[in-house]
């Protein structure tokens, strides 16, 4: 499961300014849909299915109380799961689409409000979600989704940042922090446990990132954990097979 925290510079997620022009890149498969006779896949939030654009950058653009011009106003979580994930969460797309609806619902938004350590839930999150179905590349059947999240929690007080660097602070000018690295690791697992996904150890976010940003140590230690994976995998293999032989030939016994 890729999961990745977007927003800055002065591309399609610069974030100081309206979140108009992130609205409207997400709305770039909508006509070609239309043209196929398929219905566009509208934006939805935490209890609603259809939210339209202009109420997305309305709700976004006026829940920015106390930033300043410079400040980063909303970010956007981008959810793309693997093709084995995807055949987990359904045999059709729009299989597919409602896990994915009920992923970020139950999964991504309140591990993200969680990680802030500031006592939120999901309902204190400000955020408004688009699946797309393809990309440019290899992959025909590449759905995924992107997440806009204000700045600002959803009354208007608190400032969230995923993007800080401080972690689980409790005293200070600034409490509470946010952990990139743990939020990722409960994207995967949540999506683990409620997809029921039995995760390899070379497709899990410890052994990629290691293998990315690890020391020789860990690298080394993840590389030793594939391997015992895998050998595990296979001795069950093999058990299951012996186990097989019996029975049939139990069976045989029987005269059946």
């Amino acid at each position: 499961m890729n999961v990745k925290i977007q927003g800055g510079g002065g591309g399609t997620y610069a974030n100081t300014g309206s979140c108009t022009g992130v609205v409207t890149y997400l709305q770039h498969e909508d006509l070609e849909r239309i043209r196929q006779g398929q219905q566009a896949e509208p934006f939805f939030n935490q209890y609603r299915d259809f939210v339209s654009p202009k109420e997305v950058t309305y709700k976004i653009d006026h829940n920015r109380a106390q930033l300043h011009k410079t400040d980063a106003k909303f970010f956007v979580i981008t959810v793309s799961p693997s093709e084995k994930e995807l055949a987990a969460m359904g045999a059709s797309p729009e299989e597919q689409a409602r896990a994915m609806k009920e992923y970020i619902r139950k999964d991504i938004i309140p591990a993200y409000a969680e990680n802030f350590n500031k006592g939120l839930q999901a309902d204190n999150i400000e955020y408004y979600a688009k699946i797309h179905y393809t990309r440019t590349g290899e992959r025909l059947n590449d759905m995924h989704a992107h997440i806009i999240v204000s700045r600002k929690d959803r009354a208007n007080k608190l400032k969230l940042s995923p993007k800080t660097n401080h972690r689980g602070t409790a005293k200070g000018a600034v409490r509470g922090g946010f952990d990139r690295t743990d939020f990722f690791r409960k994207c995967e697992r949540c999506f683990d446990v409620r997809m029921n996904y039995n995760r390899e150890i070379k497709e899990s976010f410890e052994y990629l990132n290691a293998i990315k940003n690890g020391t020789t140590a860990e690298i080394r230690q993840q590389a030793i954990k594939a391997v015992q994976h895998e050998a595990a995998r296979e001795a069950s293999k093999e058990i299951g097979k012996k186990v097989t032989r019996k029975i049939v030939k139990g069976m045989g016994g029987m005269g059946l």
